[in-house]
């Protein structure tokens, strides 16, 4: 698919807090299962739903099909660890997960194998798949780095159908 020229795909300056998801709609197929996810995200959370949503959405044209490499090209905020997509898996889903995009990739293919076995031999995939619900508390711990996106990652591939569904 070629873009109008009137069209480019350039993340908007948004400001950000530390605590707001960025979800980037790239998939225009379902407006109904577009506006589930957005009621979703706009959903109180925490343990006891005690936190407000803070949802910054990118909902524009331009981004219809582009791809995670697409998207992650676009990501010039240094404090933004992780970035969601509202795409076609997005839509198609019974629950409606959005795609996970590390924003930090980190190439340990010079680290010295003797003091960094663990690390290099670990699987640091730079995606997955969570519900709505959850990606605020991603989001925060990503953020404050309590966690690291390959935990959460990790967390996601051990569910049967590969959906992070809570922190």
């Amino acid at each position: 698919m070629t873009l109008p020229e009137n069209l480019e795909r350039v993340l908007p300056e948004i400001g950000r807090d530390l605590f707001d998801v960025l979800v980037i709609r790239t998939d225009f197929s379902d407006d109904e299962a577009w506006s589930a996810v957005v009621e979703e995200l706009q959903q109180p959370w925490g343990p006891s739903g005690e936190f407000d949503a803070a949802v910054q959405l990118v909902d524009a044209p331009a981004w219809s099909g582009a791809t995670a490499d697409e998207v992650l090209a676009a990501v010039v905020d240094e404090g933004l660890v992780v970035v969601f997509l509202a795409d076609r898996g997005t839509m198609n889903s019974p629950v409606r997960a959005l795609l996970a995009l590390s924003t930090v990739w980190e190439d340990v293919s010079g680290l010295d194998p003797v003091y960094y076995q663990e690390l290099i031999e670990s699987p640091d995939p730079r995606e997955f798949r969570a519900l709505p619900a959850a990606v605020h508390g991603v989001q925060a711990d990503l953020a404050l780095a309590n966690v690291d996106f390959a935990e959460y990652a990790a967390e996601a591939l051990a569910e049967p159908d590969q959906v992070l569904r809570s922190i």
